[in-house]
């Protein structure tokens, strides 16, 4: 089974406001995508590397943020999941093992990139932000976590022309998940039933935090 990101849905609740740090190309289309895209979707790639760079499993799909905070992380291959954020709730769907689990959406804020492209509030106040220059044709920034106990301990974030193409996430493990966007569309009208779920019939459930409890 596919290590998802979105072990991740524990994750960071963020949006540039106000950012005291020095301008640079780098922090500039940080605070451009955090502050003037609303919307977007876009294909993704996802790759897992160990601490020696070895490849440990991947994915690709397509992703739906509508802010604030909704999310849909739909993976394709190789293993079918769908991750849904509806404002209120964080669902992951594993459809080949006919699973769902379930969980407060405030619950999955404030420990990990699951959900930081569709969050709230000051990016200063989870990281510390470095600009780490321009290398090839992406100009990069570095979030740093303030608190340990966050998943991943630096989110590396690259831009092309001011748009987010390229994410590194590097956990207290040494492990890597690299995601890249591509066929980016921004500030698009998403349909709200793209937020929307429903368990389907017959599927497990797990509901560990009794949310749905008569």
């Amino acid at each position: 089974m596919v290590k998802r990101c979105l072990a991740w849905v524990t994750g960071v609740w963020l949006l540039i406001a106000g950012s005291t740090v020095e301008a640079s190309p780098g922090l500039d289309s940080l605070h451009f995508f955090f502050s003037e895209v609303h919307s977007f979707e876009s294909r993704f790639g996802q790759v897992i590397l160990d601490e020696s760079l070895v490849e440990l499993d991947s994915g690709q799909g397509r992703v739906w943020v509508q802010r604030p905070g909704l999310f849909r992380w739909s993976y394709e291959l190789p293993d079918r999941q769908e991750i849904v954020g509806d404002g209120a709730h964080v669902w992951v769907y594993d459809i080949e093992l006919e699973q769902v689990t379930v969980r407060p959406q405030d619950e999955a804020i404030g420990k990990s990139p699951a959900i930081l492209l569709s969050g709230t509030g000051n990016i200063e106040d989870n990281f510390e932000i470095v600009d780490i220059g321009t290398q090839g044709r992406y100009d990069w920034v570095n979030l740093v976590a303030r608190d340990e106990e966050n998943e991943f301990r630096e989110i590396r974030i690259g831009f092309e022309d001011n748009r987010l193409r390229l994410m590194e996430l590097l956990d207290h493990l040494d492990q890597r998940t690299r995601i890249s966007f591509v066929d980016i569309k921004e500030n698009v009208e998403v349909p709200p039933s793209t937020f929307e779920f429903t368990p389907p019939d017959g599927v497990d459930v797990i509901d560990e935090f009794g949310l749905f409890d008569s």
